[in-house]
């Protein structure tokens, strides 16, 4: 595929330089991508091995992700461990009391089967329990991702790596609420 790009480059600038009369020279800037195509795959050989995915991780051996619904903002850091999962320096069992809320966060490994392996610590704030669950949950599929990359087709077939945007209305000037509306009188 390398050795098509470089190609198709290539042509670009004969047909560029044929039409100002110059010499051939790659069109649109492309000089660079030209040379690193180049440099990455040399013609009549195969192209290098993919190499095994390092996650990128901190000082702490953590994957850091942002998640966000609603008005909630969560930031949240996965580790290896036992699955322990710490809200706000709280339990998550401690500090959202619906079970929905433990299922909503807890799902992200579900769907990747990987239940137990990693710790959670996590800060949220703003919005009330529901988004700041569902930011939470945006939080762990993303940096689950970033441990492995082979968790992104369950996780995307899910919806989880999906910011929900939906936000409450706000309400209007004349009106009792967002859409409500005042009863219509005829005269």
């Amino acid at each position: 595929a390398a050795g098509l790009e470089h190609a198709m480059l290539r042509r670009g600038a004969a047909v560029a330089a044929g039409l100002r009369g110059g010499a051939a020279r790659p069109i649109f800037g492309c000089r660079r991508l030209l040379e690193s195509t180049a440099s990455a795959a040399p013609e009549g050989g195969e192209p290098a091995a993919e190499e095994p995915h390092v996650p990128v991780v901190d000082s702490k051996g953590r994957i850091y992700a942002t998640g966000r619904r609603k008005t909630a903002s969560a930031r949240v850091w996965v580790m290896p461990g036992e699955g322990v999962i710490t809200v706000n320096r709280q339990n998550m069992v401690e500090y959202f009391s619906r079970r929905k809320h433990y299922d909503d966060i807890t799902l992200p490994f579900e769907i990747t089967q990987t239940a137990g392996k990693y710790d959670v610590w996590c800060t949220v704030k703003g919005s009330g329990h529901s988004g700041q669950a569902g930011a939470i949950r945006l939080g762990i599929s993303r940096a689950l991702q970033l441990w492995n990359p082979e968790h992104r087709p369950p996780l995307k077939q899910g919806g989880l790596l999906t910011r929900d945007s939906r936000r409450v209305e706000r309400k209007k000037a004349g009106q009792p609420k967002a859409r409500k509306k005042k009863q219509w009188v005829k005269r």
